[in-house]
């Protein structure tokens, strides 16, 4: 040791030297290991690593500080602690089954001067049960409010809760209680107003939590609503005249379904001889004066609903009388009662056009014929003025020839 004239202590050079080249080799030698999240009844698995090691010694210790491994051998007598692989530079254990009670921060240790330490803290993961769902009430009536409660209990952390209506995502209230070991208890609670399409629709309550999947509770609406009312007519098919006869049919749904159905006529009285069975109502020999509007009118215990029919009656369709001297008409037409007689236009125009060809070529051959004969006539009367010599001649062979009965023919018709 050596000291100068003031009295400080002044350290040997070589002691200097091995003291930097200690530091510099613990500096080189890069301790690490993981933080590690795990599902409880998993297997969870600490890595400690070591960077440039130079033979140094690696243990891994739990968070009451005591030794699981020392280099590849375990003091501790905890079975599910099991070695994965040692090397200079890695040890590696796992633990299986892990509960609540391994959850802490475990210890990778570096047997060096001073030792170096690196910390793994595991955190165990614990999906809750079950989730529940409840409803205020059991059946709810269309425009009325419902609702819904769903629990996800003893989780960690705490688990997030979502709801569904159908594919409609909803907004609930939610509340999140701890209760031991950093365990929770999580509620939502989601209120809506439901339609009769809401009936049998499915509400999901889904819960999520990283370690679990597909955690989800359903429950179907059930609501009721007012009746739903159609009239459809039966008879007839066409427009109502008089004298035809009138059948409706009340279509009624609902939930419930309807407990009673009425016929009425708006502000005036049904027909004395109407006739209403169950949902129909049915009249015969109509006339105008049953001209009106009639409702169908069903109940149930949510409330009541209604459609109506407008009667308006045609007059009755005309008839053409049957011809009496037509023995196979006036059959058909017994036979057929106010169904009007058939009339073959094209039949009845044939005989018109055969009829009037027939006096068209008639008059015109008497035509021709009175012409041919007449000029015969003339012909015969005039024959022996042609051949006189002279005017007076001519006038006696005309006169003369009045007497010659041989020579003159005439017809007369």
């Amino acid at each position: 040791m050596a000291s100068t004239a003031s009295g400080s202590l002044v350290l040997p050079l070589s002691l200097v030297v091995i003291s930097l080249a200690f530091l510099l080799k613990v500096e080189g030698q890069n301790l690490v290991t993981d933080n590690v999240s795990v599902v409880e009844g998993e297997m969870a698995t600490i890595s400690c690593r070591v960077k440039n090691n130079d033979d140094s010694v690696i243990q891994l210790l739990n968070p009451n500080r005591q030794t699981i491994y020392f280099k590849d051998v375990r003091p501790l007598k905890d079975i599910r602690f099991q070695l994965v692989n040692f090397s200079d530079n890695e040890l590696r254990v796992s633990l299986s089954n892990v509960s609540l009670s391994d959850e802490g921060r475990y210890v990778c240790q570096l047997y060096t001067d001073p030792p170096q330490e690196a910390y793994a803290d595991i955190t165990v993961l614990v999906a809750p049960g079950s989730p529940i769902i409840e409803s205020r009430e059991d059946v709810v009536s269309e425009g009325n409010e419902t609702e819904l409660t769903c629990t996800a209990a003893g989780s960690k952390p705490a688990a997030s809760i979502r709801w569904m209506k159908g594919d409609e995502e909803m907004t609930g209230e939610t509340t999140v209680e701890e209760m031991y070991d950093q365990m929770f208890t999580v509620t939502s609670r989601v209120r809506f107003l439901v339609s009769k399409e809401d009936d049998g629709m499915p509400v999901d309550c889904v819960v999520d939590h990283p370690a679990a999947n597909d955690l989800l509770a359903q429950r179907n609406l059930e609501v009721q609503y007012k009746p739903e009312v159609k009239i459809v007519v039966t008879y007839p098919e066409g427009l109502t005249r008089e004298g035809d006869n009138l059948d409706l049919t009340c279509i009624a749904g609902g939930k419930p379904r309807p407990h009673q159905i009425n016929w009425l006529r708006v502000e005036e009285d049904v027909p004395p001889h109407a006739v209403v069975t169950g949902s129909d109502l049915y009249i015969e020999n109509l006339n105008k004066s049953f001209n009106g509007t009639y409702r169908c009118m069903a109940f149930n215990v949510v409330g009541e609903a209604y459609d109506d029919y407008i009667l308006y009656v045609y007059d009755a369709p005309t008839t053409i009388p049957t011809p009496t001297t037509n023995p196979v008409n006036t059959q058909d037409s017994r036979a057929g009662e106010g169904a009007p007689p058939k009339l073959d236009h094209a039949v009845i125009g044939g005989v018109v056009a055969v009829v009037m060809f027939a006096i068209l070529c008639a008059l015109i051959v008497l035509g021709r014929y009175f012409a041919r004969h007449k000029g015969t006539y003339f012909t015969h009367e005039a024959k022996g003025a042609d051949d006189a010599a002279d005017a007076d001649t001519a006038i006696i062979n005309a006169e003369g020839g009045h007497n010659n009965t041989d020579e003159k023919k005439e017809y007369y018709i």
